[in-house]
């Protein structure tokens, strides 16, 4: 598994959440006492901002949580301490009532809203939020799984319109995948970098047997078909969400079956792995996956709430995020769709709390950094 120095931090070097910058400055022990002194201590809910946490080493580190455009402005960087420490939030109009899908590339995070039926897009680099599938041609009425090829066109699936839509980066509407003869419910969709293998994830109606996926080209054009429902290998139960990775892998969320499956590109079954269980590496309610650049498989679990990390085999890694009954960073309620970008930043909606949390990849000597402050 590659832990590689990343680009330049989230929105700028102000960007770090301020406890997570005083930590890297002055030690665990400073960072508690100055968030401690503001607030009543919450001892069943402690404070993470790293995961794993030292004394072993940290991978990933807590950056920022995305409610509203307000995220994105600009501040000083003590302006920027002050509100983390002291919890004061800048008002603004949230972006989003339900976020649950996310995609991420190039500065850019999309995340679908079922509420408001449309995308919010945060722009980073231009510090403002628009939104896509308002308007016809290309309003969406239940959107749900989102895409991106590496031409930066976007696909939202349409769980009502029984279709998937197409734009491109700016949401000018391209075309739609899919009829509703051919799709009952599709809740997810996966494409390829090259936009010429797009798979609709159809979690299909309780009832039937029609849970599967199906794969289209470019065009539009249907090819084929995987699954069915059943347990067995290439067989699927609520299929829920799906991720292509690098090497055109494709991985589904098969919610019912508590596991995740592996295909290639034309839909052989490759390999399966996962069951329902109470221990780390265990699925109760999974509901998002995401594939990074080093082929490795993100998934949610609503149960959890956390995001387990697996390698391409399904070997565990390790656990990012907890269950909380409060908001705090990396603490979810109802954590939904996760999607991971260039940079190997990872995104996290939960539709209770109502946020998307961002998280960093940190290097292998900001992890020793971090232990050795935690040891003074």
């Amino acid at each position: 598994m590659k832990f590689e120095i990343l680009s330049k931090p989230f929105l700028s070097r102000q960007s770090y959440s301020a406890c997570a910058r005083l930590l890297l400055l002055t030690g665990t022990a400073l960072l508690l006492a100055a968030c401690t002194s503001m607030k009543a201590v919450e001892p069943e809910e402690p404070d993470v901002l790293f995961w794993p946490s030292p004394p072993d080493l940290p991978r990933f580190g807590y950056e920022t949580t995305l409610r509203s455009a307000a995220d994105l402005l600009e501040e000083s960087e003590n302006k920027r301490m002050a509100r983390r420490l002291t919890g004061e939030a800048v008002k603004a109009d949230p972006a989003f009532s339900k976020p649950y899908g996310v995609a991420a590339r190039k500065g850019k995070i999309y995340i679908t809203d079922t509420v408001s039926r449309s995308v919010a897009v945060f722009d980073v680099p231009r510090r403002k939020v628009y939104y896509m599938g308002l308007r016809a041609p290309g309003a969406l009425v239940k959107p749900s799984g989102i895409a991106l090829d590496g031409e930066m066109r976007v696909y939202v699936a349409d769980v009502t319109a029984r279709q998937v839509n197409v734009y491109d980066n700016l949401g000018l509407f391209l075309r739609s995948i899919g009829k509703p003869e051919d799709l009952e419910r599709p809740t997810g969709v996966a494409v390829n970098a090259a936009g010429d293998r797009i798979y609709v994830i159809d979690r299909s109606q309780n009832e039937n047997e029609n849970h599967r996926v199906v794969a289209y080209d470019d065009t539009g054009r249907k090819l084929f078909v995987i699954g069915g429902r059943g347990a067995g290998e290439g067989q699927f139960n609520v299929p829920v969400q799906g991720a292509v990775a690098p090497d055109g892998t494709l991985y589904v969320l098969d919610a019912g079956n508590f596991r995740v499956q592996a295909f290639d590109r034309d839909g052989k079954f490759l390999r399966a792995w996962g069951k329902t269980g109470n221990n780390i590496g265990d699925f109760v309610r999974p509901r998002g996956i995401a594939v990074d650049n080093d082929g490795n498989v993100y998934v949610t679990d609503a149960t959890f709430g956390n995001i387990q990390l697996f390698t391409s085999k399904g070997e565990l890694l390790l656990t990012i995020g907890s269950r909380g009954i409060k908001d705090k960073p990396g603490r979810f309620s109802l954590p939904g769709g996760v999607a991971v970008d260039e940079t190997g930043r990872m995104y996290v909606t939960d539709q209770y709390f109502n946020k998307v949390d961002v998280f960093r990849r940190l290097s292998k000597k900001e992890g020793e950094l971090l232990i050795k402050n935690a040891k003074q």
